[in-house]
């Protein structure tokens, strides 16, 4: 259980939702600022409980969500269990969350009834992948974040021509979201799990840079973008849960 979770309610209740002038206040104010720094800042005055932290527990996510429990362990972390994804990644979500010491991991998968109505088979990704992330990732995220004025993602700037031009901040839906790790690139990250000696994902090192569902996930050869594997063979680059920005 999070911390004074009274308080989070409240101030959720009452506080104002963010808006453009806001995303452009931000953007100022923490140009500059180093990433964890930043986020310790956020996390214990504007954003507190007001936010959550959304993460696949992919093959980079440690190193973000080391740095929110190092500034409130109680931060919620929403973690959408599309029921494709890997057994891989359901054991590391687990461990990397007691390692760190996360107090508030939410998880939240697709509503059966309209997994029924709309993907009886269950195959819906092999002919209509749009679709099946709407019903199994889209719409389990809106549930999710139902509750928060803002959002934390892990997008980073270097996985991929549709990335290329990630803001820190911006708004999404309405909410606040809030891209940390934008400037990061493979060596900053691969720093940051030495230097905490952070876990890695148990299927980076048999070629996956980037874990998504099991139907939808392929490896990645030397020299191709990071998130080639992803929906291969589809002209399609994003799940949804993000739009992309080039």
């Amino acid at each position: 259980m999070a911390s004074e979770p009274q308080r989070s309610i409240d101030s959720i209740a009452t506080a104002p939702p963010f808006t453009a002038a806001d995303v452009a206040r931000l953007t100022a104010r923490y140009a500059g600022v180093g990433t964890a720094a930043m986020l310790a800042d956020l996390l214990a005055g504007e954003l507190k409980g007001r936010v959550a932290a959304v993460s696949s527990f992919g093959s980079e996510s440690a190193v973000l969500l080391d740095m929110v429990a190092a500034a409130d362990k109680d931060v919620p972390v929403i973690f959408i269990n599309t029921q494709k994804i890997f057994g891989e990644t359901l054991a590391y979500r687990d461990a990397l969350a007691e390692q760190l010491g996360l107090t508030d991991l939410r998880v939240f998968r697709p509503d059966p009834r309209l997994l029924a109505a709309s993907d009886a088979t269950s195959l819906r990704w092999s002919y209509d992948p749009d679709g099946c992330c709407d019903l199994r990732k889209v719409e389990p995220l809106r549930r999710a974040l139902a509750p928060f004025y803002a959002w934390i993602s892990g997008r980073k700037g270097f996985q991929g021509k549709t990335r290329n031009a990630l803001p820190r901040f911006e708004l999404d839906e309405g909410r606040l979201k809030v891209n940390p790790l934008v400037d990061w690139d493979k060596t900053a990250l691969d720093a940051a799990f030495a230097a905490r000696k952070l876990p890695r994902h148990p299927l980076e090192a048999q070629g996956y840079p980037s874990v998504g569902c099991v139907p939808c996930t392929s490896q990645v050869q030397p020299g191709e973008d990071p998130r080639a594997g992803r929906w291969r063979g589809w002209d399609k680059t994003e799940c949804g849960m993000h739009d992309p920005v080039f």
